[in-house]
């Protein structure tokens, strides 16, 4: 069965740091779940989202893919996923983010499906963004409808966090409802945990409604969540990292992995 070229996500996000001290917080998301090959469709799906132009919610092309990408977004997407040896043949990448809303656009975390022409998906990126405008991409092959796969850490996200271990992917592919989870690992313990859990809407006018009055900060409230996060943490004497310079190249690639036992982080760490 065809997907629509445009279809919504309601849920969460959860984040839970572990070490030196333990602590917590979730906040309600609104994702837009995009085929890149039918943008000018998506854009015509719902007189509330508009694609490469003004709206209360919107898509932009500019947004994704890289400050230097030139090209389509199938095309950067595709030179990716090639990194870890996927090969989507014709078959279709979507792509979950939180929308543009109204002028305002900032997704720390955008997830790229990549499906093979059967439909059977194949691989993953995960775009990061941090607040400093940087951006650098994971990348996975995916075999089965759940998947657990591992990278080096690479990239500046948090300055409470340095630039060392892993991080650990458990992604399932998207049915009726969305979830994935990230944790930072080190040294076999789990410093960090962030997730997604969500379920699907159709994109029309009354579910866009409800979600820009259920949530009508949307991203620029992730942006001050993350601000407003990283002050608590500062003043319970969370260690400030500096930023170190970009990794080279556009992207990590991620391994898939047999499951292992998380140990207890040391909190004295």
């Amino acid at each position: 069965m065809n997907s629509p070229p445009l279809r919504l996500w309601s849920g969460q996000t959860l984040h839970k740091r572990f070490v030196p001290f333990e602590r917590g917080f979730r906040y309600q998301l609104a994702l837009i779940d995009i085929d890149i090959d039918r943008l000018a469709e998506a854009g015509r799906m719902s007189s509330l989202f508009t694609v490469n132009r003004p709206g209360l919610f919107s898509f932009h092309e500019a947004d994704h893919g890289g400050n230097q990408r030139t090209g389509s977004l199938r095309a950067w997407a595709e030179e990716i996923f090639a990194t870890a040896g996927v090969a989507l043949e014709a078959g279709k990448v979507r792509l979950v983010t939180l929308p543009r809303h109204c002028f305002y656009k900032f997704a720390p975390l955008s997830l790229w499906y990549g499906y093979g022409a059967q439909g059977d998906l194949r691989g993953i990126i995960y775009e990061v963004r941090n607040t400093f405008g940087e951006r650098h991409c994971y990348v996975a092959a995916v075999q089965g409808p759940r998947s657990v796969h591992s990278a080096d850490k690479s990239f500046y996200v948090s300055p409470f966090f340095d630039v060392s271990g892993q991080y650990r992917f458990t992604l399932r592919e998207p049915g009726e409802t969305l979830d994935v989870v990230v944790e930072n690992m080190k040294d076999g313990a789990r410093t960090h945990l962030a997730n997604i859990k969500a379920r699907k809407l159709e994109a029309t006018n009354a579910n866009l409604a409800m979600l820009a009055l259920k949530n009508p900060l949307s991203t620029i409230g992730v942006t001050f969540a993350i601000h407003w996060q990283a002050l608590l943490l500062w003043m319970r004497g969370a260690k400030y990292h500096s930023r170190p310079a970009l990794p080279d190249g556009p992207a990590t690639l991620a391994q898939e992995q047999l499951p292992f036992t998380t140990t207890r982080p040391d909190s004295s760490r």
